[in-house]
């Protein structure tokens, strides 16, 4: 814990609900952290990475300002360059993540959450006291996928190379939610978890039928 804050991790692969189940965290009045919100802020005009970031690539610049697409663009499938604008961005994330839980734990909040795609990947789970994993069938992961237009196969393909297999991460998580019964019932779910947290509880949990003790 810091200073009286217990963190929770949250993540899940693509398509699973990560986004769902923070908007449901910030419901019951837990501040999360986003860290992909954070990378978009930070490459916006007058960011704090953006001028950085055009100057390592500045083929991502259009009309003088950093294009996301284009920068997306230029890292997929190149990993020298991928790894050069993390070199950049992860060390503004993590300050941004420092500034968060000074700010919680002068808020004296009981919970938090970090919300972090590449939780376990980037070893983030050890900046945690307990890990949430959202899940869903591979059916339902697939449905929600295809909604989204922009994702190419591909891109998809790329996104998942990097991410660490659902099974693993289920493996790994203190607790696990399935969200493909419904906000409701994912909304229940992480009440159960936040209450366990505020009393300080780190427990393992593999809910299906959810068992938060």
């Amino acid at each position: 814990m810091i200073r009286g804050v217990f963190v929770l991790g949250l993540t899940g692969s693509i398509g699973m609900g990560k986004s769902t189940a923070a908007a449901l965290l910030r419901r019951l009045g837990v501040p999360v952290h986003d860290a992909d919100g954070t990378v978009r802020r930070l490459l916006r005009p007058g960011g704090g990475g953006a001028a950085a970031v055009a100057a390592a690539f500045p083929d991502a610049l259009r009309d003088g300002a950093l294009d996301r697409k284009a920068l997306a663009g230029r890292v997929f499938g190149d990993k020298a360059a991928l790894r050069r604008l993390e070199r950049i961005i992860h060390p503004l994330v993590r300050q941004a993540e420092r500034r968060f839980l000074a700010r919680a734990a002068l808020g004296r909040q009981r919970v938090v959450v970090l919300d972090i795609p590449l939780l376990f990947e980037t070893g983030g789970e050890n900046r945690c006291d307990a890990t949430i994993v959202v899940t869903a069938p591979r059916s339902v992961q697939d449905a929600r996928l295809a909604r989204r237009a922009e994702l190419t196969p591909a891109r998809l393909a790329a996104i998942r190379a990097r991410q660490m297999p659902d099974g693993e991460k289920r493996r790994r998580a203190d607790f696990v939610v399935d969200t493909s019964r419904g906000r409701g019932c994912t909304l229940h779910h992480l009440a159960r978890i936040v209450r366990l947290a505020r009393r300080g509880r780190r427990a393992r949990s593999r809910s299906g039928p959810f068992d938060a003790g």
